[in-house]
């Protein structure tokens, strides 16, 4: 009996260790439930700043969590969400294709604006806008569609829900390859809304660290 205790002290013992963020999410075995949004956490107001930076949210804004993804030569989509956890507040599907977009943000400074136009008696918030003309740097490239989630973009939530920031390429079920891989994005973003027609989010990077530069603006003029 003494023996078969000495054995089992010098068995090693397997360790569960976390995954990356920095690694290539696998496919799932079966699909993660995505939370609703919560309502506890509200934007800051038109024109509230706070006297010191809170979080890393140097503008006085909130957190979400912002992620760019598609093939390499389709359109990029925009996906805001509470957390990486939540289901998302906003898909937008970019009128750029995705390979160019990170290019393009890999090269320094990137700003995004997305403009409509401002109708009579709007009560609808900014994002529930349908249609947007789309500026990259300030050269137009075409519109920004707010779109209901796909099955897609569901399965791109689920791949990446337990990763809060980081790049790289996604597994797919599309046969058809001509598009390219399907590539992703995420990072924080500091939401801050300037008034009930404009809305702007920061691209946050870790620490202070230098990294590419993202700043989207929704306008209505």
């Amino acid at each position: 009996m003494q023996k078969s205790k000495a054995r089992d002290l010098k068995k090693p013992r397997s360790l569960s260790l976390p995954a990356s963020p920095l690694t290539m999410p696998s496919p799932l075995h079966s699909p993660i439930s995505l939370q609703q949004p919560s309502n506890r956490r509200k934007p800051s107001k038109p024109g509230q700043l706070y006297s010191k930076p809170q979080d890393g949210l140097v503008h006085g804004g909130s957190r979400l969590t912002g992620t760019l993804y598609g093939c390499r030569k389709a359109r990029a989509t925009l996906a805001i969400q509470e957390n990486q956890r939540c289901l998302p507040l906003l898909i937008l599907e970019l009128g750029i294709p995705t390979g160019k977009l990170l290019q393009d943000m890999g090269s320094g400074l990137m700003r995004i604006a997305l403009e409509c136009e401002k109708r009579t008696a709007e009560k609808a918030e900014v994002l529930e806008e349908p249609l947007w003309t789309m500026y990259c740097n300030g050269r137009k490239v075409g519109y920004g569609l707010k779109k209901e989630p796909t099955d897609e973009d569901f399965n791109v939530m689920q791949l990446l829900h337990a990763v809060s920031m980081g790049a790289g390429v996604l597994p797919t079920v599309k046969t058809d390859a001509s598009d390219g891989e399907l590539t992703y994005m995420r990072a924080y973003f500091e939401r801050v809304i300037g008034s009930k027609d404009s809305e702007t989010f920061y691209m946050m990077n870790p620490d202070g660290n230098s990294g590419p530069e993202l700043t989207i603006f929704f306008v209505r003029v």
